[in-house]
């Protein structure tokens, strides 16, 4: 399916002068990315992308430059859907896992291994749900794997007076 629309990402100021990058997701790993793979994670909802960035925090909010982005990407596969999951045979659990565990001890999370095999079969990313403990349900996350600036992959950030001075 394409993906066209709106979604947003709240992310360390540090980052702010790269709004596109998916380095931090590479250096740290991700519930659908191992260390070393860049993805752009974004939320289709700014209170979504907040949640994502505060949890582990103790109900306190780091700095965070909030932005948002015009989606227009192609072969997007929607995980939110039990049919689509179904079809490709996706594990609902997988994606739910506690993928930080698996990563410490040094393993794949299923919830990676899902991602990976996603890639192989050529997406481009996937609608997951929002897996923030007490996020009202429905809360969605579009986690990008190739992305650019080109047609069938466009993701743009918009910054019509260039506040991020990229």
């Amino acid at each position: 399916m394409n993906y066209k629309g709106r979604a947003y990402r709240a992310h360390d100021p540090r980052w702010s002068w790269q709004p596109l990058s998916g380095r931090g997701a590479a250096i740290t790993g991700g519930r659908f990315n191992i260390k070393g793979q860049e993805a752009l994670y974004l939320s289709l909802s700014p209170i979504t992308a907040l949640a994502e960035c505060t949890q582990g925090f103790a109900n306190r909010m780091l700095p965070l430059t909030l932005c948002e982005y015009d989606i227009d990407c192609a072969d997007i596969i929607d995980l939110t859907d039990p049919a689509m999951r179904k079809a490709e045979g996706v594990a609902f659990e997988d994606m739910a896992c506690a993928w930080l565990t698996h990563q410490r001890a040094g393993k794949v999370a299923p919830s990676q291994a899902v991602a990976k095999a996603l890639m192989k079969k050529g997406y481009s990313g996937a609608l997951v749900p929002s897996f923030v403990p007490g996020i009202a349900a429905g809360s969605t996350n579009l986690v990008l794997w190739r992305w650019g600036d080109r047609a069938l992959n466009r993701v743009v950030v918009y910054d019509p007076e260039n506040r991020l001075g990229t």
